[in-house]
């Protein structure tokens, strides 16, 4: 597949799909490349159409799973177990500061976008 700009959301959609096609794969891979070239794409169109102050941190988390292939039990280095993730995606427990930060740091999630929201206030 040839990778360019994403201008409209026709674009958006066609490369969310390709990344779900392209699925995991192997590190180094040309495959692995054009996962990671689209994800900056998709990310740099979302911060241009979708402002960060419009976007609510659980969907911005749940978005971006979805973008990444990933699923609740691929979050649970950066939440300790699997509770703690399904309690914050169904936002019964909010973000911690460690949360957060272990997601910015291991996914390259906005801190911005995870800690806005009145109803998401960090813990420590």
């Amino acid at each position: 597949m040839e990778t360019k700009l994403i201008h409209n959301e026709a674009e958006y959609q066609a490369a969310l799909k390709r990344i779900r096609e392209l699925g995991e794969p192997e590190k180094g891979s040309p495959e692995d490349e054009e996962a990671e070239i689209l994800t900056m794409l998709l990310v740099k169109f979302e911060e241009e159409n979708y402002p960060a102050e419009e976007l609510d941190p659980i969907e911005y988390l749940k978005t971006r799973m979805e973008v990444l292939g990933l699923a609740q039990n691929d979050l649970v280095p950066y939440f300790g177990n699997k509770g703690n993730v399904s309690k914050v995606l169904n936002r019964k427990r909010p973000l911690s500061l460690q949360n957060i930060r272990a997601l910015k740091k291991g996914l390259g999630l906005s801190a911005d976008v995870l800690i806005s929201g009145s109803d998401y206030a960090m813990s420590a």
